[in-house]
């Protein structure tokens, strides 16, 4: 073992002296540029939104332009039953566990990668028995068998002079980087299906206490008119009509309670639990409140806060990467190996004098000719490359698109509440106005009816217009981002991330495929 001890040395400042002449060719990676965009959409963006005379959802909401959005964006509505469900579904949700292990997946394999920076040592051990012929020695006679023991220990490295290993390991972290954003991703997205799928309930609720006392008022109407006709005071048709009209309304009401179970399976599930056991919370309109300001986060800020951005980002980190490993692929090697080990007839005797073995190499290994395939190889990860900044870009637009349909949607939906709610205030007067011209005999009863119906339909106009306005909030806080980077648990990957913002210090660009010294990659010879 003493000559092992002798050989580490040479292999190790080999390696270290390759290390610290080698470059990494292909391209250097650096994040694409904030988009040069001063406002979501092109007409400027209001102060705030429309005041709505209504008990639920109508105040006027201001845009906060600047600033940031919280962590926890969802206490924003002041709903107990909705913070403790949605921690609950943080907690067992099978997505989001899902996209947590996929992310300790990458980072092992990123680990992993960096294994062949160092050197590859294996001890091993054999144990032989052999009868051999003297006539292949040209010796008459046969020779005795004989034992072979062997133990040794094998050291093999392939120094890193062109950054082929660096660039797997930075297309490697690049993946788990991409995962980190996925799971943020997935986080968004449960917390955003639990806010609206709690929403919709509320909603549902709304519509069917509002279709319940239609029914209980058209019963009511039904009674008297039935009255009327056994005192001969009106014709059989109204109270057919009459009758008609109740039924159509309590038809209402089954698919609106179908819709209120799915919806509360729906959240059992999103909670990771099973359809039995539902939320323990009932969701309202009335025991919501609408965020009044609202944060907007400026365009230049949301390509750093989107989670699908970040990790659309990532895959064309990864890409860039793989253009380096696919470039030193083209380019020699240098494999380094030493053995050193003892050989003996017993086993008493292995580690004697005299029984040490040893070996060095070194050697070189230039791919010349494979067919064109190392070539193809290149010339396809820069497609990658090309495919994965087509898709950043997409989902950027999309992003911008998200962050500009929702800003628009509250403005409308506010606009919407007001006329919905004035609506309802002019149907009930009208129906009340009616009621009283029909008891004084100076309208039909069907005309009665008209403004009946018409008022029905204006109490659950109200109710969607505001379940709307909440659900839509819910949908920009979602689409700006969520405010994970606010999150104690996520400080880490910011500072990481400003670190690398601080080393890059240039102006961002995706097309650079020089090498990481600044020099020309390597000529490669040969058609590969």
């Amino acid at each position: 073992m003493h000559r092992f001890r002798g050989a580490a040395p040479y292999l190790i400042s080999t390696a270290l002296a390759g290390l610290l002449t080698a470059c990494a060719v292909g391209p250097d990676f650096e994040r694409p540029p904030a988009p040069d965009v001063k406002a979501y959409e092109s007409a400027p963006l209001p102060e705030k939104t429309q005041a709505t005379p209504s008990e639920t959802g109508g105040a006027a909401q201001t845009f906060a332009t600047g600033k940031d959005i919280p962590a926890e964006w969802w206490k924003l509505f002041h709903s107990e039953p909705l913070n403790q469900l949605i921690a609950l579904s943080l907690k067992n949700n099978p997505d989001l566990a899902a996209a947590e292990a996929a992310l300790r997946e990458a980072h092992e394999n990123m680990k992993a990668g960096e294994g062949p920076l160092f050197p590859s040592i294996d001890a091993g051990f054999t144990a032989e028995r052999e009868k051999i012929s003297g006539s292949a020695f040209g010796a008459a006679g046969s020779i005795p068998p004989f034992t072979l023991l062997n133990a040794s220990v094998s050291v093999s490295y392939g120094p890193d002079i062109f950054g082929g290993t660096r660039r797997q390991i930075e297309a490697l972290s690049a993946s788990e980087d991409y995962q980190r954003f996925e799971l943020e991703a997935a986080r968004l997205s449960l917390t955003a299906n639990v806010v609206t799928t709690a929403i919709a309930e509320a909603s549902l609720r709304g519509q069917i206490a509002a279709t319940k006392n239609i029914i209980g008022e058209e019963q009511k109407s039904l009674d008297l008119l039935n009255n009327q006709f056994k005192l001969g005071g009106i014709a059989k048709p109204a109270v057919l009509a009459q009758a008609a009209t109740l039924a159509q309304e309590r038809a209402t009401l089954p698919p609106l309670e179908k819709q209120l179970s799915v919806t509360r399976h729906q959240l059992s599930v999103l909670a990771g639990q099973f359809p039995s056991e539902e939320p323990h919370g009932v969701f309202e309109l009335t025991k919501l409140e609408l965020p009044i300001e609202i944060p907007v986060s400026l365009p230049s800020k949301l390509v750093e806060q989107r989670p699908d951005v970040r990790a659309a980002e990532s895959t064309l980190h990864a890409a860039s990467a793989e253009i380096g490993v696919a470039t030193a692929a083209m380019l020699p090697q240098f494999p380094l190996t030493g053995d050193v080990g003892s050989t003996a007839a017993t086993l008493a005797s292995l580690f004697a004098p005299g029984t040490g073995v040893w070996s060095l190499a070194a050697g070189i290994a230039q791919p010349l000719f494979h067919g064109g395939t190392l070539l193809h190889q290149k010339r396809a990860s820069e497609a990658a490359y090309d495919e994965a900044a087509a898709m950043y870009r997409k989902t950027v637009l999309t992003a911008f698109q998200d962050v500009a349909d929702s800003l628009h949607a509250l403005q409308s939906d506010a606009e919407t509440l007001k006329a919905n709610a004035e609506a309802e205030h002019a149907a009930a007067d009208s129906l009340r106005l009616s009621e009283q011209q029909y008891k004084d005999g100076a309208i039909s009863y069907l005309t009665l009816l008209t403004a009946e119906q018409t008022e029905q339909q204006t109490k659950i106009a109200l109710v969607q217009a505001q379940a709307q306005r909440f659900a839509d909030t819910a949908a920009l806080f979602s689409a700006l981002g969520g405010g994970w980077w606010n999150r104690i648990d996520t400080a880490d990957n910011a500072e990481a991330t400003d670190r690398e913002d601080s080393d890059t210090n240039k102006t961002p660009t995706v097309t650079n495929f020089n090498n990481s010294s600044g020099h020309d990659a390597p000529a490669v010879k040969g058609d590969e």
